[in-house]
């Protein structure tokens, strides 16, 4: 056996831990450039609190999913003010932007340079800025992994800054920050979490150390989620979801991803749908896919019985079986108000194209098993 396990320097889990960015901050840096997402006023008292202690502060707010025309205004802004320190507050959003501006402020050059796919995917070869993580959302675990996910409109793609440089040094996770977070959102963001813990489980990259945090969050995750959903101001419920979508993010870092997230960033470059609930609306048909071709061709592989115990822990009945994982889910996803894909403009006439772009992805690849392109085809269009 041999694995390895990446995680942040440090992490701080707990309500009221975003007290402890401005004393974190001043030991890592004098200017700090603070990536919020669309309400930059939700940052308001961290930003006093780090000019409290004598550190200046440039912000900067990523309005949707980051873009790599974001990313290169905002690195831009902060190499200006000479910024030595980045802060990501709010959803994925803002924390993927943050790592990616934390990343280019010491490598220099341009974005281009080091993105996979579109650019030329030149490694970083020195550590980012030191970078702070405080998600304001419960869903991409985006606190505690080394990639940054960036929408190229004119590529209509998305595509990853990725490093083990980008790692933040700190990720402080504070529950009360979700408290009353709209249903829509707790549900797209808490889904995604839900994915991320299903799919590093049963891939194939699968470690004791990833098993351990999944098996875990998932005895949490879809509980918590029904009740955030209903009862946005569940205090507990709210500190459950939010330990699972950091153990998601600790468990998609070492251990991958699948086929729900191998489509959604294809789907998400191409068409203005949100990721959570791309996933979300992909998840129960990949898991019937991977559940019947593990049968034909893996029978006597582990892909089932991991189904079997995803099954058990997010039904609670010790009884469910790998059959159970995919009902499950999808009446999950109805209860929650998740659309189908069509919702977004997807039709039938794009199911070739967007299964032959998927299959090239780098989440296919910590998939159970390969799956094949008439399988991938039915899982898109049943999604439609």
């Amino acid at each position: 056996m041999r694995f390895e396990f990446t995680a942040p320097t440090r992490i701080v889990f707990g309500s009221g831990s975003v007290r402890e960015a401005a004393p974190a901050a001043r030991t890592l840096g004098r200017h700090a450039f603070v990536v919020t997402g669309r309400d930059p006023a939700r940052a308001t008292a961290l930003i006093g609190q780090l000019r409290s202690e004598k550190i200046a502060v440039t912000s900067f707010a990523i309005p949707g999913e980051p873009t790599t025309d974001d990313i290169i205004a905002a690195t831009t802004i902060a190499r200006h003010e000479r910024c030595d320190l980045v802060i990501g507050f709010g959803g994925g959003s803002a924390l993927d932007a943050a790592k990616a501006v934390s990343a280019l402020l010491t490598n220099g050059g341009d974005l281009l340079d080091y993105l996979e796919v579109i650019g030329h995917g030149t490694a970083l070869t020195r550590p980012a800025a030191p970078c702070i993580a405080i998600p304001t959302t419960s869903g991409t675990g985006a606190e505690v992994t080394r990639n940054a996910v960036l929408a190229s409109p004119a590529h209509r793609v998305k595509v990853s800054l990725r490093s083990p440089f980008m790692v933040p040094r700190l990720a402080l996770v504070d529950p009360h920050l979700a408290l009353g977070l709209p249903p829509a959102l707790t549900a797209a963001s808490g889904l995604d979490a839900l994915t991320q813990l299903i799919e590093p489980y049963v891939s194939c990259r699968a470690t004791p150390y990833t098993d351990a945090l999944c098996v875990d969050a998932l005895r949490r995750a879809a509980p918590a989620l029904r009740r955030a959903f209903h009862h946005g101001n569940d205090a507990a419920a709210r500190a459950d979801l939010a330990l699972a979508a950091l153990s998601s993010g600790l468990a998609l870092a070492n251990a991958g991803l699948g086929a729900a997230h191998g489509f959604a960033g294809t789907l998400g470059g191409a068409f203005p749908a949100p990721h959570g609930a791309v996933c979300a609306a992909l998840l129960p048909f990949v898991i019937e896919v991977n559940l019947r071709a593990a049968r034909a061709r893996t029978p006597s592989g582990p892909t089932v019985a991991r189904y079997t115990e995803v099954a058990r822990l997010l039904t609670g009945r010790p009884d469910a079986t790998a059959d159970d994982a995919a009902p499950f889910t999808r009446d999950l996803v109805a209860e929650l108000g998740i659309p189908p894909l069509r919702t977004y403009g997807v039709t039938s006439s794009h199911v070739s194209t967007l299964v032959e772009q998927s299959s090239r992805a780098s989440s296919m690849k910590a998939n159970p098993l390969p799956l094949t392109f008439s399988e991938l085809t039915e899982i898109l269009t049943r999604a439609l």
